[in-house]
C-alpha cells in the first residue's frame, strides 16, 4: 500500500491506495492534467465542476477503451479459431 502527497487543482491531498507511491502520484497527476484541461477551456468554471467534467472525460476514455478491448478480444479469438481450423 502506498501513500503520496499530491496537488490537484492547487489543493494538497495525501492519498493512500494500492500500489506504490509513484503509481498514486501518476494517477493524481493524470487527474490534475484533465482538470486543468477543462479549466483552461472554461476559466470561470467552479473547480468542483471542472473536477466533475474531468471525471466524466476520464470515464468516457475508460468506456471507449473497454469497448476497444472487447472488440480486439473478439478479433483475436476469431483469428485464433481460424488458425486452429
Amino acid at each position: 500500500m502506498g501513500s503520496a502527497e499530491v496537488y490537484i487543482m492547487g489543493h494538497k491531498y495525501v492519498l493512500t491506495g494500492e500500489g506504490p507511491d509513484e503509481y498514486i502520484m501518476e494517477l493524481a497527476g493524470y487527474l490534475n492534467k484533465k482538470c486543468q484541461e477543462v479549466f483552461e477551456t472554461s476559466p470561470h468554471i467552479h473547480p468542483l465542476k471542472a473536477s466533475l467534467l474531468a471525471s466524466l472525460n476520464i470515464t468516457d476514455e475508460l468506456f471507449k477503451l473497454r469497448k476497444l478491448t472487447k472488440e480486439l478480444e473478439k478479433q483475436t479469438q476469431t483469428a485464433l479459431d481460424s488458425i486452429l481450423d
